[in-house]
């Protein structure tokens, strides 16, 4: 090529290359007609479900909140503490509990500037009502499941096949014995029962009927008498009682109690207990987590009951101070305007302060009682608005309650749902440590079947026509059950089927895994009760603390007030500052507020002795009950029961089950621990068994104030 056509080329491509550009480029389809619709250009996207599931009532019509701008509301709700309980109880499907704010029971205080969302960042977590039912009714692992186990299987199946075979026969004498082409019928019924029994053994029980009809040569019918097969076609039916009793590994009613029949029928071929002993103890402790749910409910729904009565009390607090406050600006401020003595510009200003100081406290005292009733109506499951204001009306109790330490600590010790819980997660490592040790044995089953047979050319017939082996032609005309019926043809088979791996090698590491398993959960009651006896201590601790600290903030509180009224009375005469009256006004109101703290602490702290000592169910008067059935439930059981009582009792001896349960727990104080004494509840009737401590006097006033307006002039400028 010449070098000046070498050179054109090199510009032709350099400016092709520069029209294009860097960028890639789609190519060029003849029959593209640019409709696109199919193409699908995201895999996954955010979608709502189509769900029919309406939102709940009490959600969906929640009004507009009540704020510092939005203070209107209705009406006051009078609500007691037995009566907020009952509410939360009513609604509480799933059992709401408020993050672990009232975790610390006499510690920091209680949050109360976030909203509970417990059940939004972790709903799987939070128990309802339905998860002792849902234990019980697992497919896998519930009591009803292992149950099953034991069921008798009824199996049953039916072919039918129609033969036409070439075969490699030539046309000599193999013709004659076998045809070229085989055709015929065939068909096969197999029915039986099969059932396990609590010992491991399996019993079966099955029939099996045979249809056979083929062109072979020796079956072709042939004149009587030849001495040949006379029928083409014959019936076979056979009846089989089968057993299967292991004897050594898997024997035995504690074992498939324990692990279940089939622990070695899975994919893996490793044993898996399930048996209805283990189910039954997932079904305890399912219920002692529902209960432990049901305590959380009650304890956080009285905390916060408590929490919104403090708060009422420290709004009145805090109004009582503003309203001082506002007394005392309003005659420094006359004196100010009148620029008389005692209305210095200094004193003006700092009586202003000192109001709005109060101003601020109320405001937000007042948002604290709006959100502690918020925290109460979420606990008792109502809306969170529904323009009704709720406003305790019982009060704390101020008599000294006092607790027996050494029944306390019984009570606690064996009656905490926790503990409870964790003794039935080592009985269930105990079943599988008795089951595990089963596993050490070989694998020796005794075997053994018994049949009744039967042939003949037809499967039944109204005569009683049964196959005779000394007959010419023995099958003509014969049925197979008149066969079966004579009773001729019996077969038995009786054997040993034998198993044992060399080194146990797996079963050993098996029981050694659950023993170390049954150690830490030991260790961990051991640890668990030592957690629960220190949480007791701080209980009883709190309980002695806030009563003391009731006392002495009331008699701080009295004489705050008693100096508040000589400070005034020296002010009013010109011997104090009024910094030392402004001063005194505000230590009344912390006093105030301070008492109506330590008051509510005290009662709080009874509650969580209660909750420590496993009493706090009772103590509310709540009770666990599993509700009525249907009354076809009953009378199967009643039919039942009179069969077990007209039936001869077996002992099973070393293969019975031992002691897993000591029956259903104690729901009061008659009888707590092993045979300790009731104790007493503490009276709520302070007429009767209280003895009173502190004269409380009544509150200033419920009444919530008014949206704050400016109720003191604007001072001169």
């Amino acid at each position: 090529m010449p070098r000046s056509i070498r050179i054109i080329w090199a510009v032709f491509t350099s400016l092709s290359l520069l029209a294009s550009g860097c960028a890639p480029r789609q190519p060029f389809y003849f029959f593209e007609d640019g409709d696109l619709s199919h193409y699908v250009g995201a895999i996954q996207k955010l979608e709502y479900p189509d769900s029919d599931q309406k939102p709940l009532e009490e959600a969906a019509g929640t009004v507009e909140p009540l704020t510092l701008s939005n203070p209107k509301f209705d009406q006051i709700w009078e609500l007691s503490l037995e009566d907020a309980i009952r509410t939360a109880l009513e609604n509480g499907k799933v059992l709401r509990n408020l993050g672990g704010r009232f975790s610390s029971f006499g510690g920091p205080r209680p949050q109360t500037g976030e909203p509970p969302v417990s059940l939004l960042t972790a709903p799987a977590l939070t128990p309802s009502i339905y998860d002792p039912a849902i234990v019980e009714t697992d497919p896998f692992r519930g009591v009803e499941s292992a149950l099953s186990l034991f069921d008798a299987q009824l199996s049953s199946s039916l072919t039918w096949e129609r033969i036409n075979r070439p075969q490699n026969i030539d046309r000599g004498a193999g013709s004659i014995i076998f045809p070229r082409v085989l055709q015929g019928d065939t068909g096969n019924w197999r029915t039986g029962v099969q059932k396990r029994t609590a010992t491991g053994a399996t019993w079966g029980f099955a029939n099996e009927t045979i249809y056979d009809n083929n062109n072979s040569p020796i079956r072709e019918q042939n004149p009587p008498g030849s001495g040949n097969v006379v029928v083409p076609s014959t019936w076979t039916t056979n009846y089989d009682f089968t057993f299967n009793q292991p004897l050594l590994q898997g024997a035995g009613v504690t074992y498939n109690r324990i692990a279940g029949p089939d622990s070695f029928e899975n994919l893996y071929g490793r044993p898996v207990f399930r048996g209805v002993l283990l189910a039954r103890v997932a079904s305890d402790i399912s219920l002692a987590d529902f209960e432990a749910g049901v305590r959380n409910l009650v304890s956080d729904t009285e905390q916060a009951y408590w929490e919104c009565y403090f708060a009422y009390r420290n709004l009145e607090a805090r109004k009582a101070g503003r309203d001082s406050a506002m007394e005392a600006w309003r005659k420094v401020h006359a004196l100010y305007v009148e620029q008389s003595r005692g209305g210095e510009a200094d004193k003006e200003a700092q009586a202003r302060e000192q109001y709005f100081f109060f101003r601020s406290e109320v405001e937000q005292a007042l948002t604290d009682v709006y959100r502690c009733e918020n925290r109460l109506r979420y606990m008792m499951g109502i809306s969170a608005s529904d323009g009704r204001l709720i406003r305790p009306s019982d009060e704390p109790t101020t008599a000294r309650i006092s607790f027996d330490w050494q029944q306390s600590l019984v009570e606690a010790l064996s009656r905490s749902a926790e503990l409870r819980r964790q003794k039935w997660v080592i009985k269930q490592r105990e079943l599988e440590l008795t089951a595990a040790k089963n596993l050490l044995l070989p694998r020796l089953d005794a075997v053994g079947r018994w049949r009744f047979l039967g042939m003949g050319q037809d499967l039944i017939s109204q005569n009683y026509d049964p196959y005779s082996a000394d007959a010419t032609d023995p099958l003509l005309g014969s049925d197979a059950y008149s066969t079966l019926l004579s009773g001729q043809f019996q077969e038995w088979q009786a054997g040993a089927q034998f198993l044992m791996p060399l080194g146990f090698r797996r079963e050993l590491s098996t029981v050694r895994h659950h023993q170390l398993q049954l150690a830490r959960e030991r260790a961990r009651l051991q640890d668990e009760e030592l957690e629960a006896s220190h949480a007791l201590v701080e209980a009883v601790r709190n309980v002695d603390t806030n009563f003391a600290l009731t006392q002495t903030n009331f008699n701080r509180r009295v004489a705050a007030e008693r100096q508040v009224e000589a400070v005034q009375a020296a002010y009013d005469a010109g011997t104090v500052t009024l910094d030392q009256l402004l001063d005194a006004q505000r230590r009344r109101a912390e006093a105030e507020s301070s008492y109506a703290r330590s008051l509510v602490d005290y009662n709080r702290s009874i509650s969580q002795l209660h909750y420590r000592k496993g009493s706090l169910l009772e103590y509310n008067g709540v009770f666990l009950a599993e509700g009525p059935w249907p009354g076809k439930a009953y009378f199967d059981a009643h039919r039942r029961a009179r069969q077990r009582d007209a039936s001869i009792y077996l002992d099973y001896r070393h293969s019975r089950p031992g002691v897993f349960s000591r029956g259903p727990i104690t729901q009061d104080f008659s009888a707590v621990g092993a045979d300790a004494p009731a104790m007493q509840l503490p009276p709520r009737d302070p007429a009767t068994r209280e003895e009173p401590l502190l004269s409380l006097p009544p509150a200033a006033g419920n009444a919530l104030p008014e949206p704050a307006p400016e109720l003191i002039p604007t001072p001169a400028q």
